[in-house]
C-alpha cells in the first residue's frame, strides 16, 4: 500500500497558489486513476484508490500546511503504511519553475509543511517529489509569493511540471523510488 500526499492550504482563497501544488497533483491523480469522491478522516481529505494493483491512498491534509504532519502520521499509522511507501509532494523554492526532483530523504529547506511531517514521524526517512516554482521576485516576501496564483511566464512551466509530477508518481508506486528517480530527476521542462 502507498500513500501519496499532496501540501497545501484547504480555504478556496488558496487554489491556485504555488503553496497548492501538491494538492493539485493528488487532485489529477485522482482524476486519472478515477478514484471515489473523497473522504474525511485523519485531518485529511483522502479517498483509497489502486493502481496496476496495488493500493493507494491519495491525501490532501486539512491542517494547513504547518501542521501537515498531524494528518501524514495519523494515515501512516491508521494504514499501517511504512515511511519508504510514503511520497509527500510540495513546492520547492530551490528549483526553478517547471523542474521536478523526487528524493528520497533529506532536510526540509525551510518548507513548514515539509518539516511539520519531519517532527511528526521523528525522521526525514521517506521519500518526496519536489516541485519548482522557483524564488520570489526581489522585493517581495516569500509568504506573499508562495500564496499568490500562478501567473505570467511561470504558469505553462509549473503545468508542465505538474503533468510530469503525475507520472512521477504513478512511477513511484509501480517501479519503485529508486525507476522513478531515473526516469523523472533528468527531465527539464521545455
Amino acid at each position: 500500500m502507498h500513500l501519496i500526499v499532496g501540501l497545501g492550504n484547504p480555504l478556496k482563497m488558496y487554489k491556485g497558489s504555488r503553496h497548492n501544488l501538491g494538492f493539485v497533483v493528488v487532485d489529477k491523480l485522482a482524476g486519472v486513476l478515477q478514484s471515489e469522491n473523497p473522504s474525511q478522516k485523519h485531518h485529511s481529505l483522502f479517498t483509497v484508490t489502486s493502481y496496476q494493483g496495488k493500493k493507494v491512498i491519495l491525501a490532501q491534509p486539512l491542517t494547513y500546511m504547518n501542521r501537515s504532519g498531524l494528518a501524514v502520521s495519523e494515515l501512516l499509522s491508521y494504514y499501517k503504511i511504512n515511511p519508504e511507501q510514503l511520497l509527500v509532494i510540495y513546492d520547492d523554492l530551490d528549483l526553478p519553475p517547471g523542474s521536478i526532483r523526487l528524493k528520497g530523504r533529506g532536510g526540509s529547506a525551510g518548507h513548514r509543511g515539509l518539516q511539520s511531517i519531519i517532527n511528526s514521524l521523528g525522521s526525514s526517512e521517506f521519500p518526496r517529489l519536489r516541485i519548482g516554482i522557483g524564488k520570489p521576485p526581489p522585493f517581495m516576501e516569500t509568504p506573499n509569493y508562495v500564496l499568490q496564483p500562478i501567473s505570467g511566464p511561470d504558469k505553462e512551466l509549473i503545468e508542465s511540471a505538474l503533468e510530469r509530477s503525475v507520472d512521477a508518481a504513478l512511477a513511484f508506486v509501480r517501479d519503485g523510488l529508486e525507476m522513478a528517480m531515473n526516469l523523472y530527476n533528468h527531465q527539464d521542462s521545455s
